[in-house]
Formats: structure tokens, C-alpha cells, sequence
């Protein structure tokens, strides 16, 4: 085993390693927490450094986990690991918090909320770090199971100001969830010089210069493999394999003299994930093994240090010895494990065991493993759910109970992300004896698959045929499968002709409704226009039991845009918020922020829309998924950001169409303006024309004022009239002043008619859109002076550029102050907003601050430490120049306003 002379050893020519991880553990001594992912190949060193870390932090206590290649299926496995030395301090956490670690770490019944375990894992980190600095190593990160890997992110992108540190090591390439965004040091090969110096303090006997030069080109800068190629004597074959296979069959070359009992015990240490010598000596005992000589011969061979805890000298160690028994032994291992594991208090690793131990299909062990699916499914690990349920479906002997548990395996993994995989499963029942429900949801699966890859058409149709299936086996799940069509196009961004192709099909094919249903509503819009079709869109999103958007909230949420009425769209976004927090699922929550992001976008509550985009983009980070798009988007477009527009721009046609990211419908539409702000008309008409071009439904209304004003701008008459037109058949059909002022100000345009512009104002002062009346303000403005009303305009370009100053509207208030400056008028510098002083979550803090929360609620809310707060709120207060949170309510921008309160 690694003796601390083996150690030092090792860490020949790591100098410039050693002092960035002495940097990292120097800092968080002073409350400057971080972490550092060492990467590099097996054998290379990491857990070398990791050592080093530990023995050279004797300030910190130490905690340490690994990721297990055969436990990456057990969701939080190494998380728990990571946190046992902690769970005195489970006590205190808030109770919501600590109850779901513990029902994901299986200490307690019941179903945790998934994206409070980042959170919960900080409290008890941080809670630790108040005694005494921590230090958290974590090797062989690349088999981290995914649960845990994304809280352990979490934790190391948030420890900034808490004494943590935290140190991954993981091999290159690795595809562990996050890690890519922490910082990273890479761990490359030793120089021959270093190699040369590191056999010579290591070799057992001496070495000719040839025999070393040799080892030296052999081992290619790998220590582990410089040292095992020296156990050799450097005579052995010359190998075209790589260098960590080759340190594998190297540990493989140690089991050779030994005894069977001693290789079978060493395959029992490499098959129990846990080290729990608890575990080791029953299992042993009941492959009838001789224990203490078996033992004494492994312990022997250096592979293995039988403890408090059973520890393999390196991972490939464990897997070589795993690897080197044959099918049978493994088998026998696995059922001896499995025996001795508490069903009780570890249930999934007691079936697991079981599954390995099948020699072929056993429906008893099948059964076991889908229970195992339905626990960690209850426990926020979709693809331990997905692993264990597919595993449950090779073991399978029933049929029909086969087909079942491959639907549910392919929806696991089509939930957690793999759509590969869920649709492999789906492809083994194409020849399966399958009845029409069954059909019609292996339909629904293919349909949802296709909809998330790029180039796929099919998906659409795939769901029309799965209604057409279900049309006479269940006339409402058939109709809501066209409504699953249509939702599923706008929630991946791909509304385009495939909403018109689904309400086509959904016209000859969908039963008749039990009542007049959304799908009527839509079919009757895209075929009769907007005036047949508004009573229906309204008795669809209020007049059917509970509100529409209760079901379909990204469908409800388009109609009410459609109808430009921001009155129910800030309702839905309310609803969606708080059903969010009180049903503890992330992505309606973060679905609720985005919209309510938006709501304050479009009213011109700047502070708001910041404050609350922070906050989704903290319980992305939670969860371990991207931050949503579309509202950052027009963000960024109303506060005239091009490189910022450019930069969203570029990751949302970059990102895979998921769930996540393929809500960016308005590309084109937050192009066309940021390019109408920043008087680039151009640019604004090409984007919006992109945006219109189709008339698609849900894709259009928001963009044709821009596109009026483009093409007016442009001298392109002919468009800018028929763009009115239809503005006007919607604006006029929804009958909302919203809708009505903003069709009046595009006429005005259009037409130069004085009393479009004076409707415009009029009907838009009653509209709780502020940035639309002060742009109705600015168009009118920009008239009066082109009409040479010098006076006249005055009043108008000071209103616009006032309103839009508040608003956030940067390159439209700029326009406005260019236009004054036109008429001779000197503009006063406005004293920037108090958001435009602070980051993105400092105005996420003030303004929680603001409204009363304690730094407590703030962490939890923004998730993040108390102690990151704290730092937040110092540099709020240096910034702002204030020393108390009372003052921050002196700064009317981090005041929450209610809505309704007049301007």
C-alpha cells in the first residue's frame, strides 16, 4: 500500500501541481473557498496529489469519497459517502432540507424534492466547515453516479466564500456531469529526466542503462506504469496497447502464484463498492473461505489494505482482479454479496447484487429491480431509474410483463436525457406482440425522441399516428395527443409548419370532443382566422373546470400572447411559480420564473426581471441543467445588449433541442428588437421578416410591430401595409387596449395619421406595458419632428426617453435622446439604475433584502451559502454606498412593486 514515503515518491516532478493544489487549500484557510478538477489518465498521478492534499492541510478535516465503475447506477452513492463524516449536522438544517437528504441517502421513507439536495449537501457542508475548514476529495470522479456529480458541482460552484475545498480527480476524457465548468489542472506524464529519478528511488534492484531507457519509452511518462513495468525487471513484451491497460495487466500478473481462495477473496473486495469489511468476511464465509490465510496471502500482494475499510492501491487494481475472474466466480461473488446485504437498510445495492448474480432471465429478481427504479425515481436519480429498469427488462421472462418494463425503461430514458438509449429499447419491441394502447405509446415515445434531435421531422407525425391509434380506444387521450403534438413543438422550439401539419391531421383524424376543447380553438384559428377563433382560445384558457394553463402551461401561455393579453400572462406566470414551489419540481418552477422574468420585461420592471432570472438560473444550476433562453433573450434585446444577444443567440442554436433550451421561439423576434432599438433597420427588417414569414401560429403576433417598423424605416411600403393588416385582424379580435394601442402606433406609421399616434398613447396609458407606451410616446415624437412641430415633440421624446430609461430600454431611450438633441434640446446624463451597479445576483440579494427576507431565506431562495450572502450584501452596501439593509429601500429599483399600482 501507499506508504508516505511511496507518496512523496510519486509526486517527483510535481512541483508546479502540488503548489497550485497548496493554493487552493491556502485560500479556503482564509474563507476563500473553491475547487480544482485534476485531470489526466490512469496511473498518472491524481490520486498522488489528492494524498499530498491531505497531508499538507493539517488545519482542514478531510473527508473523502470515489466514484465506483459498478455503482455509477446507484443514485447518490458517493454523495452519501462524501457526507456521512457530516450528518451530525443534519440538525442543523432547515427540516425540508435535511429530509431530503436523508430519503436520498435511504435513511428515511418518502419522496424528496429533487433540486433541494444541492442545497441541503451545501448546509451540511458549510454547516462542517464552521468547526474546522473542510477539504473534499473526490477520486475517480468520472464514475461519480450522476445524481451525485451534479450536487457535488453544485457544491464546489458555490463555496466561494465558506472554507471548502474541494478537489476532484478524474480521468481525461472525462464525461462527468459539470465538472467540464470547474476549473481544471491537467495532469500529464512525468519528463524522462523526472521518470528516470523516480525509478531510481523506487527500484528494487539496479538497472542498467539500457533497461532503463527501455522502461522509461515503455511507461511514457506514467508513474504507476514505471513502477509496475519495474516490478518486471523491464523484461517484458513490447505491448500496442495503452499504457493504463497495460498497468492493468500489469496488477493482472500479481494474481498468478496465488492461491484460489486468495484471488477469490480479492474478487469479492473488488465487487462490493462499499469497502465494508462488515460486508467482506460474512461473504467470504459463505463462499466457504479460509479467511486469515487467504487474507494474509492478498494483503501480500500490495493490491489490497484489509482495514476500517477495505482499500484496492488504485481503481485499475480493482478492476483487474474483477476482471481477471471468470463469468461463473463473479456470479457466485455477487449472490454471496447479495446475501449478506440488509434489505432493509440497503435494498437497491442488495438487488443489484442479485442482478449481477443472475446467470439469465429471473422475474423475481426482475421485480426487485423495478422497485428499485420506482425509489430512485422518488429520489431525484432518473437515471438510476432508467439503469435499474433497463437491467429489469434483460431479466425479464414473462413477456407481456417484458413490454411493460421496456415502455417504462425507454420513458426513464428519455427523462433523464438518454434518448439514445430509450430509443435502442423502444427498437427491441418492433417485432413484439404489442396490443393498441401499447402501440400507440411506443408512438408517443418515438414522436417525443425525434422532436429533441436536430434534423428529425418525423416526430409530429409519429404522435398524430399514436391519436389515430387511440381514436376509438379512448377518443380524449387521443385528442390531448394532438394537443401533446402542438405543446411538444412550442416547448422544443420547433413551432414552425408543425403545428399547421398536426392541426391538419387533427381535422380528419380526432374524434369529436365530449365539449368545444383547445384543439377546436386551434384548428378553428389556423383555418377561420382570429375573429372565429378568439371566443374559443378564451373559453379554452378560462371557462373549462380549472384554469387551461393548470395543464398546458407553455400552450396557455402562447394564446394569452397571441391575444396580447399581458393580464393573463402574468397570471399563468404567478400560478406557475407558485405550483412550483409548493409541488417542489424544478422545471415548473424555473418555467414560472422565465415567465414571470418576462412579465417584468414587458411592464419595465428592469430589477424584477434580472432579480428573477438569477434565481432561475440558481435552480439550473441545482438540478444540473442549462439555463432557460427566451426571456434572457429579450433581455438582453430591450436593453439594446448586441454581444449579448449574439452570445444567447449562438447557444441556443448551438444547444441540443431539449426540453430545456428549446424554448427559444423568438429568436428572430428579440432580433428584429434589438435592431429596431439600436436603429440598425436593416438588420431589424431581415430578422423580422425570418420571424413572420410563415404566419405560423404562436410564432408571429410579437414580431409584426417590429416588422412595421422596420420595413417603414426601410421604405418597404408594401410590407410594412400588409404587416398592419394583420396585426390589426389579431389586435382587433382580442379587443385588449394592449393589443389595440400597439396595432394604432403601427398604423400610425403606415399611414402618417396624427390620431393613430394620439390612440396609441391614449390606449396604451391603460396597459400595464410600459415600454410599448414609451415607444408609442418615442414613434409619435420622432413624427412631430419629421412634421417640423419642434415644440410639439419635446413633450413626447422627454416622455419616451423618461419611461424608457426606467424601463430598462437602453438603445430605445438612446434613440429618444438623439431625437431631442435633433430639436436643439440638451439632455440631462441620467444617474444610473441601481441595477446597473450591481451583478445579476447581487440584484437578486438587494432586492430579497429589500422586501425583508434574512440571509438565511435569501441562501435558500438563491441557493447559496449564508456566508455567500453576507459577502453579496458588503459589496451591495460598498457600491450603493449605504451600511445598513434598511437603506436599501431608499433605492425605489429594489423596492418589489405590485403590479397594479399606478405609474
Amino acid at each position: 500500500m501507499r506508504t508516505p514515503s511511496f507518496q512523496a515518491d510519486l509526486l517527483v516532478g510535481r512541483d508546479e501541481l502540488r503548489r497550485r493544489v497548496d493554493e487552493l487549500t491556502g485560500a479556503a484557510l482564509t474563507g476563500q473557498g473553491g475547487a480544482l478538477v485534476l485531470e489526466g489518465e490512469a496511473g498518472i498521478g491524481k490520486s498522488a496529489l489528492l494524498d499530498h492534499a491531505h497531508n499538507a492541510a493539517p488545519g482542514f478535516r478531510a473527508v473523502r469519497t470515489s466514484g465506483s465503475e459498478f455503482e455509477q447506477e446507484l443514485p447518490y452513492s458517493a454523495l452519501h459517502q462524501l457526507c456521512v463524516p457530516m450528518l451530525k449536522h443534519l440538525g442543523e438544517l432547515p427540516d425540508r432540507h435535511a429530509d431530503a437528504l436523508r430519503v436520498a441517502f435511504g435513511l428515511a421513507e418518502g419522496t424528496p424534492d429533487p433540486y433541494r439536495i444541492g442545497l441541503a449537501a451545501l448546509g451540511l457542508v458549510t454547516a462542517a466547515a464552521r468547526e474546522r475548514p473542510l477539504l473534499c476529495l473526490i477520486d475517480d470522479a468520472q464514475w461519480v453516479d450522476t445524481a451525485s456529480a451534479k450536487a457535488m458541482v453544485f457544491l464546489a460552484r458555490r463555496v466561494a466564500a465558506d472554507p471548502v475545498a474541494m478537489i476532484f480527480a478524474a480521468r481525461s476524457p472525462c464525461a462527468a456531469t459539470g465538472l467540464d465548468e470547474l476549473p481544471k489542472l491537467a495532469v500529464r506524464g512525468l519528463s524522462d529526466e523526472d521518470a528516470k529519478v523516480l525509478l531510481t528511488k523506487r527500484s528494487p534492484f539496479p538497472l542498467d542503462d539500457q533497461v532503463r531507457e527501455r522502461l522509461v519509452a515503455e511507461a511514457q511518462g506514467n508513474p504507476l506504469a514505471l513502477l509496475e513495468l519495474d516490478r518486471a525487471g523491464g523484461f517484458v513484451p513490447p505491448d500496442m496497447s495503452s499504457v493504463p491497460t497495460r498497468i492493468e495487466y500489469g496488477f493482472r500478473a500479481r494474481l498468478t502464484a496465488l492461491s484460489a481462495e486468495a484471488r477469490l477473496l480479492l474478487t469479492v473486495a473488488s465487487a462490493d463498492p462499499t469497502g465494508d469489511p462488515g460486508l467482506l468476511w460474512p461473504a467470504a464465509r459463505r463462499l466457504d473461505l479460509d479467511v486469515t490465510p487467504a487474507s494474509a496471502e492478498a494483503d501480500a500482494t500490495g493490491l489490497v489494505e484489509f482495514g476500517t475499510r477495505i482499500r484496492f492501491c488504485h481503481p485499475l487494481a480493482r478492476s483487474a482482479v474483477y476482471r481477471a475472474a471468470d463469468a461463473g466466480q463473479r456470479r457466485a461473488v455477487h449472490a454471496a454479496l447479495a446475501a449478506v446485504t440488509d434489505p432493509v437498510m440497503a435494498p437497491d445495492r442488495r438487488a443489484w447484487h442479485r442482478a449481477q448474480a443472475s446467470p439469465g432471465p429471473d422475474d423475481d429478481v426482475a421485480e426487485e429491480l423495478e422497485r428499485c427504479a420506482t425509489r430512485a425515481q422518488a429520489r431525484g436519480g432518473v437515471a438510476a431509474a432508467a439503469a435499474f429498469l433497463e437491467r429489469s427488462v434483460a431479466l425479464s421472462l414473462d413477456p407481456a410483463r417484458r413490454i411493460e418494463r421496456t415502455l417504462h425503461a425507454a420513458q426513464a430514458g428519455f427523462d433523464a436525457g438518454v434518448s439514445g438509449k430509450a430509443a435502442t429499447l423502444l427498437a427491441t419491441l418492433e417485432t413484439a406482440m404489442l396490443d393498441e394502447f401499447q402501440h400507440a405509446e411506443v408512438d408517443l415515445l418515438r414522436g417525443r425522441i425525434a422532436f429533441t434531435r436536430h434534423g428529425d421531422g418525423c416526430g409530429p407525425m409519429l404522435m398524430v399516428r399514436a391519436a389515430g391509434r387511440l381514436a376509438s380506444l379512448d377518443p380524449d387521450r387521443a385528442r390531448e395527443c394532438f394537443l401533446d403534438a402542438v405543446e411538444m413543438s412550442l416547448f422544443v422550439g420547433r413551432g414552425g409548419v408543425v403545428i399547421d401539419r398536426v392541426l391538419t391531421a387533427a381535422r380528419s383524424a380526432a374524434p369529436a370532443p365530449s365539449s368545444p376543447d383547445a384543439l377546436d380553438a386551434l384548428m378553428v384559428l389556423a383555418t377561420d382566422g382570429y375573429a372565429a377563433a378568439v371566443p374559443l382560445l378564451r373559453h379554452a384558457l378560462y371557462d373549462i373546470g380549472d384554469p387551461f394553463w393548470t395543464r398546458r402551461p407553455a400552450l396557455a401561455t402562447m394564446i394569452a400572447i397571441e391575444l396580447w393579453d399581458p393580464d393573463t400572462h402574468a397570471a399563468i406566470a404567478a400560478w406557475l411559480v407558485k405550483a412550483g414551489r409548493a409541488s417542489g419540481s424544478p422545471l415548473l418552477l424555473r418555467l414560472g420564473l422565465a415567465q414571470k422574468a418576462s412579465d417584468a420585461i414587458l411592464t419595465g420592471d428592469i430589477g424584477q426581471a434580472i432579480a428573477t432570472t438569477a434565481e432561475e438560473a440558481a435552480i439550473a444550476d441545482a438540478t444540473g441543467a442549462p439555463p432557460l433562453l427566451h426571456h434572457r433573450l429579450h433581455l438582453a434585446a430591450l436593453r439594446g445588449r448586441r454581444d449579448e444577444v449574439r452570445h444567447l443567440r449562438e447557444a441556443a442554436t448551438a444547444a441540443p433541442a431539449t426540453g430545456d433550451q428549446g424554448q427559444v421561439t423568438n429568436l428572430h423576434w428579440t432580433t428584429a428588437m434589438l435592431n429596431n432599438g439600436l436603429a440598425d433597420y436593416p438588420a431589424a427588417l431581415a430578422a423580422a421578416r425570418k420571424a413572420t414569414e410563415h404566419g405560423d401560429l404562436f410564432l408571429t403576433g410579437a414580431a409584426l410591430p417590429e416588422l412595421v417598423e422596420a420595413a417603414v424605416r426601410c421604405d418597404d411600403h408594401a410590407t410594412a401595409a400588409r404587416a398592419v393588416d394583420l396585426l390589426t385582424e389579431r389586435t382587433e379580435a382580442g379587443g385588449t387596449v394592449t393589443g389595440r394601442g400597439v396595432a394604432a402606433y403601427s398604423r400610425g406609421l403606415v399611414t402618417g395619421v396624427e390620431d393613430h399616434y394620439r390612440e396609441a398613447i391614449d390606449l396604451l396609458a391603460e396597459s400595464p406595458l410600459l415600454p410599448y407606451l414609451a415607444r408609442a410616446h418615442l414613434l409619435y415624437g420622432e413624427w412631430l419632428r419629421r412634421e417640423g412641430r419642434r415644440r410639439d415633440c419635446r413633450e413626447h421624446l422627454r416622455t419616451a426617453h423618461e419611461l424608457l430609461s426606467r424601463a430598462g430600454a437602453e438603445a430605445f431611450a438612446r434613440r429618444a435622446a438623439g431625437e431631442l438633441r435633433a430639436t436643439g434640446e440638451k439632455v440631462q446624463a441620467r444617474s444610473g439604475q441601481t441595477y446597473e451597479k450591481l451583478t445579476m445576483q447581487e440584484v437578486a440579494v438587494a432586492r430579497l433584502v429589500a422586501s425583508g427576507a434574512t440571509s438565511n431565506e435569501v441562501a435558500v431562495q438563491l441557493y447559496i451559502s449564508k456566508r455567500t450572502v453576507d459577502a453579496h450584501l458588503r459589496n451591495i452596501f460598498r457600491k450603493l454606498g449605504i451600511t445598513s439593509r434598511r437603506q436599501l429601500k431608499d433605492h425605489p429599483d429594489l423596492v418589489v412593486q405590485d403590479r397594479s399600482a399606478g405609474r
